[in-house]
C-alpha cells in the first residue's frame, strides 16, 4: 500500500480545520486543493463481476468490528470480489485479537487486508482513507466505519446497483439501525471473545438517508486514484494524539462537489452507540457528549 505524505501532531491543527471550514470552503475554489477529476466519459463503466474495497477503521471497538467482519463471513458476495481493509493499532489488544481471528477464516470472493498503523495515523481517519484511495485497484471503494454491518444480499445488491455507473459518489438510500446502545448492552460486551456472530434483524429500525455521510461514501475507483482522500488538505493528513471528529468526510464531499447519489442496497445495518472512541473515558466532555447522544435518540 502506498505510503502517503503525513504531518506530525500539531496543537494548531484544530485551528487549521476551523479555518478550512469557515474560510477555505466558502471562499476558495475547490480545484486548488485536489488534482483534476477524471471526466465522466473517461471513467470506466464496469459491468459484470465488479471489484470492491471496503475501508474501515477500528480503535477500541473490537466488539463491533466482530459484527462487521462476521457479516462478511455470513453473507459473502457472489457478484463482486471484495477486499476488506481494516486499519487498527497494535496497542488495541481487543481489535488485534479480532483481526487475527478473522484472518484465519477463508471466505469466497473475499480478501482480508488488515493494516496496523501507528496510533497517530490511525486517529486521523483521512490518512488511512488517502492511502487506500491512491493504492486501490478496485472498481469501487466504500469508506465506512466499524459499526456498519453488511447483512443479507448487501454486497450483491450493491454490485447490481453499480453496474455501468460512472458518477463520483453514491450512498445507500436506506439503512437499519439500533437504538442508541450503552456499553452494558449485550451487543457491546467488551469481554466477548472473537467469534463469528449474527444479528437479530428485528431489533433494528428503518432509517432513510439523504446524503453520503461518513460511513456511507461509495466512491468510483478512478476518482479515488486520481485525487486521493483530502490528499492536498494537510490538516486532514496530520497525525493526532487521539481519535478526532471526522470533518474530512464533509471536506471530501466538498472536493468532489457532491453529496452523493442514492442506491437501492439491501441489508445495510448500523450499531448505534452512546460511547464515542474519540472522547477520553470519564472526562466531563465524554459524559456531556454521551448525554447529548442519548437525547438525540
Amino acid at each position: 500500500m502506498k505510503i502517503t505524505k503525513t504531518y506530525p501532531v500539531s496543537k494548531y491543527n484544530r485551528f487549521a480545520i476551523q479555518v478550512f471550514r469557515f474560510i477555505t470552503k466558502p471562499f476558495l475554489p475547490r480545484a486548488w486543493f485536489r488534482e483534476a477529476l477524471p471526466p465522466l466519459n473517461k471513467r470506466h463503466a464496469k459491468t459484470g463481476h465488479l471489484t470492491l474495497e471496503i475501508v474501515s477503521h477500528c480503535w477500541n471497538y473490537g466488539n463491533m468490528l466482530t459484527y462487521q467482519l462476521s457479516s462478511i463471513v455470513n453473507n459473502s458476495p457472489t457478484k463482486l470480489s471484495l477486499t476488506m481493509t481494516v486499519f487498527y493499532a497494535i496497542e488495541d489488544a481487543k481489535t488485534k485479537a479480532t483481526v487475527d481471528y478473522f484472518e484465519q477464516i477463508k471466505v469466497a470472493n473475499v480478501t482480508w487486508n488488515f493494516q496496523a498503523l501507528s496510533k497517530g495515523k490511525l486517529f486521523r481517519r483521512g490518512i488511512g482513507r488517502n492511502m487506500v484511495a491512491q493504492s486501490t485497484k478496485a472498481d469501487w471503494l466504500w469508506f465506512t466505519d466499524c459499526d456498519i454491518i453488511f447483512h443479507k444480499n448487501c454486497l450483491d445488491s450493491l454490485a447490481q446497483a453499480l453496474q455501468g455507473r460512472q458518477e463520483t459518489l453514491y450512498y445507500p438510500r436506506q439503512e437499519r439501525t439500533t437504538e442508541m446502545l450503552s456499553d452494558s448492552d449485550p451487543m457491546l460486551n467488551p469481554e466477548s471473545e472473537p467469534q463469528v456472530v449474527d444479528i437479530e434483524t428485528e431489533n433494528f429500525s428503518l432509517y432513510a438517508r439523504d446524503k453520503a455521510k461518513g460511513a456511507f461514501q461509495i466512491v468510483h475507483g478512478d476518482v479515488a486514484r486520481a485525487i486521493g482522500y483530502c490528499d492536498k488538505l494537510p490538516m486532514f493528513q496530520t497525525e493526532s494524539d487521539r481519535w478526532r471528529k471526522t470533518f474530512e468526510d464533509t471536506a471530501f464531499k466538498w472536493l468532489v462537489n457532491s453529496e452523493g447519489l442514492p442506491l437501492e442496497i439491501d441489508g445495510v445495518f448500523q450499531i448505534r452507540h452512546v460511547k464515542k472512541g474519540r472522547y477520553q473515558e470519564g472526562t466531563t466532555v465524554s459524559k456531556a457528549r454521551s448525554k447529548i447522544r442519548r437525547m438525540q435518540e
